[in-house]
């Protein structure tokens, strides 16, 4: 049943992503960044994490799930550092999946010859 819970779980945020694309005037970047602002709010009105304990990975991949962690961080930061973790909460909770994403990327760009778009 997790997995099942997952694949709908993030189908559905995948769907409701592609639904904005296609029938709105957004552009991509602004639906990501709405994405992670959305999963922010919906982390910090206890909202989100139920979610994630009942999809795991189908909540937390998603950008909706980078902006629970960012939240959580945040949250973690304050009550150990006070107001100074505001500013450090986020990334002390997400870097290690942002050095991953530039390390893989990397690796990428090293195996494979990337091309302008234009050609």
């Amino acid at each position: 049943m997790n997995y099942l819970f997952a694949f709908l779980t993030g189908g559905a945020l995948c769907a409701i992503g592609q639904l904005l694309i296609d029938k709105t005037k957004l552009t991509p970047a602004r639906i990501l960044v709405a994405y992670v602002a959305a999963g922010v709010v919906f982390s910090g009105l206890g909202l989100y994490q139920p979610l994630v304990d009942l999809a795991g990975a189908g909540a937390t991949v998603p950008l909706t799930g980078f902006g629970h962690v960012l939240a959580d961080g945040v949250r973690e930061a304050v009550a150990e550092e006070g107001l100074f973790g505001v500013l450090t909460g986020g990334f002390t909770a997400t870097a290690g999946g942002i050095a991953a994403a530039v390390f893989f990327s990397f690796i990428a760009a090293v195996i494979f010859k990337p091309k302008d778009k234009s050609e």
